[in-house]
């Protein structure tokens, strides 16, 4: 496994904020660095302005090639000129999120200690929330001059956030898009990120969580992290029509039934799991991984309403199209009925649509025509209902 430190000296897009901001648990977190991306060109009149929340691996290049990997962004099949989320019209926000390792605050940013010297934050960062990111963005978005947005757009811990915007701002937010999420995080996600930290955890290089003092990370514990979570976002339909059960011979490793066979060789899918993980460890922080992940398990919009979901929403203008996808296992349609029916509850204006589709929870992030048409059709109408040429 490949122990390398991921690069922490890239120069990225950002803004301070040296007032920095409130956390949920009370800790206020001082000065903040939001880390992001535009795309597109914001009109005179600032009104067609789209934040696109990115969920738990992801980051703020959601429309360009990432500076680590060299891959296309990750949703550059979506954002761009004359794309469901069409650059030529509409102005593209995205942030790294609060806790992230790509530019914005997170517990591999620096601190400045009592003795006046400086060391990452590590174990120590706050425990933050899906609001906290939010607000995060919201300072950011401010900072661009932007009163109201036309949208808000995310999948996963990216549709969270699109929930969150609408529940604390619905002022600021005409249309929101929530895809493949749910107004809460199920038990059974919270079991596998469970597994997966423990797998940070267990791994000989985590050192406590202060790993950079020896060098080294824990690559192989978020690796197996990134394995684990990767299962989940894909169904059992698209592993087989993948990979099925075909295994990898290679030189020196045995043929069917010699010496080798047993564990001299993998099975397509094994090959594919391992080389997930060990491209993950190269841009993403384990501490990071921790803090992003416990944000999730601890998003719930009911849980300070006595349960009720319907009440973050009562008297809300927002706009909102919530999609899911028929084989999502890890965000399932029932979930997403839920939310449509807590806002049906308070007369809030919304559509479900749920895509047929085999491909799991990365359905979103994958070529579904249908998918595409829904994007482009509710950001098209949010835009006519605005006022927006």
């Amino acid at each position: 496994m490949d122990n390398a430190i991921p690069a922490t000296s890239l120069s990225h897009q950002s803004v301070t904020f040296a007032e920095g901001l409130p956390l949920d648990c009370g800790f206020h977190l001082a000065p903040v660095d939001v880390a992001y991306r535009t795309y597109g060109t914001l009109s005179p009149a600032r009104d067609n302005a789209i934040v696109v929340c990115h969920a738990l691996t992801g980051d703020q290049y959601v429309a360009d090639p990432h500076p680590l990997t060299g891959k296309p962004g990750w949703w550059s099949r979506m954002v761009g000129p004359g794309l469901p989320i069409d650059t030529d019209r509409f102005f593209i926000i995205c942030a790294n999120v609060l806790g992230g390792c790509m530019g914005t605050t997170g517990p591999r940013s620096p601190r400045t200690l009592p003795d006046g010297t400086q060391e990452p934050w590590g174990t120590d960062f706050p425990p933050i929330t899906i609001r906290d990111m939010v607000r995060a963005q919201k300072l950011l978005v401010g900072h661009l001059g932007i009163t109201r947005l036309l949208a808000v757009v995310g999948g996963s811990m990216g549709g969270m956030q699109v929930l969150e915007w609408a529940a604390t701002y619905p002022e600021c937010v005409f249309a929101a898009l929530p895809i493949a999420t749910s107004p809460f995080h199920s038990a059974q996600n919270i079991a596998f990120n469970e597994v997966s930290r423990q797998a940070i955890f267990a791994d000989p290089q985590w050192h406590g969580g202060r790993y950079w003092e020896c060098g080294e990370i824990p690559a192989r514990g978020l690796a197996v992290a990134r394995m684990m979570a990767h299962i989940t976002y894909l169904s059992e339909a698209a592993l087989t029509r993948k990979f099925g059960r075909r295994v990898r011979h290679e030189p020196g490793k045995g043929g069917a039934g010699g010496p080798g066979a047993l564990f001299g060789e993998m099975f397509e899918v094994e090959s594919y799991l391992r080389h997930q993980g060990s491209t993950f460890v190269r841009r993403f922080d384990a501490n990071s991984y921790l803090t992003i992940t416990r944000a999730m398990d601890y998003f719930d919009l009911g849980a300070e309403h006595d349960g009720d979901m319907s009440h973050p929403f009562a008297g809300t203008r927002t706009r909102f199209c919530i999609v899911s996808f028929s084989s999502d296992w890890l965000f399932p349609t029932s979930q997403s009925r839920l939310l449509a029916r807590a806002l049906n509850r308070v007369a809030a204006n919304v559509s479900f649509v749920e895509i047929e589709s085999d491909k799991g929870h990365d359905a979103f992030l994958l070529d579904e025509p249908d998918f595409d048409r829904t994007i482009r059709g509710f950001l098209c109408g949010a835009a006519e209902h605005a006022g927006i040429a």
